[in-house]
């Protein structure tokens, strides 16, 4: 039996002056960590920040989690909204190699089936080095639908979530092959990207 491959590592990261502070639990970081035991088939491995809305300290915690704890994928929650205090866009442009604006234009699209609001998000998406860094919704609802996708009553895919091409964009950036649970989110890669299914 072959060993198994080490895990990915993925920051999942809040960002929220009231619940850095104990004013009110996170729901962010939970609802990400539950929404990907259920979507990923691959090994992985959390690594959890909370952190207030401080654009040095978003910088310094989104370089810290690629260039010193290895993850391949961080994920963020909150501040990014038009408030003085949403700063969470402005820090990880700056900390980005290259920006990837499809990921921000597809969840607004997603979140404008719900709410007009939606195209206040300054939502945004960039590499850094071998990693890619995305920011999502605040609310554990709005991450589900954005990161899945919307699904019509028969269960048949109506609008594409974001997680769809997030395993094959970690592909071409030389960062780890990731699977996923096809119930919860089909990963797309073209036919030649893609590898037989891991066996168990």
């Amino acid at each position: 039996m072959s060993n198994p491959a080490r895990p990915i590592r993925i920051g999942l990261v809040s960002i929220s002056d009231r619940a850095s502070q104990g004013v009110y639990a996170d729901q962010g970081v939970p609802g990400l960590q539950e929404w990907l035991a259920g979507a990923l088939l691959t090994p992985w491995e959390p690594v959890l920040r909370l952190i207030p809305d401080e654009r040095a300290q978003i910088e310094r915690t989104l370089v810290e989690l690629v260039d010193r704890e290895g993850c391949s994928l961080v994920l963020t929650t909150g501040g990014t909204g038009p408030a003085r205090r949403d700063v969470t866009p402005d820090a990880t442009l700056a900390i980005g190699d290259r920006e990837m604006p499809g990921f921000g234009e597809q969840m607004r699209q997603i979140s404008l089936n719900f709410v007009p609001t939606a195209i206040l998000s300054r939502q945004v998406a960039v590499v850094r080095g071998r990693a890619l860094i995305v920011n999502l919704p605040g609310q554990p609802k709005s991450i589900r639908e954005t990161l899945e996708g919307l699904k019509d009553a028969d269960g048949r895919q109506k609008v594409h979530g974001i997680f769809a091409a997030i395993p094959y964009c970690l592909d071409l950036i030389g960062a780890p092959y990731v699977e996923t649970n096809e119930a919860v989110c089909k990963a797309f890669r073209p036919k030649s990207a893609q590898r037989p299914p891991a066996s168990s």
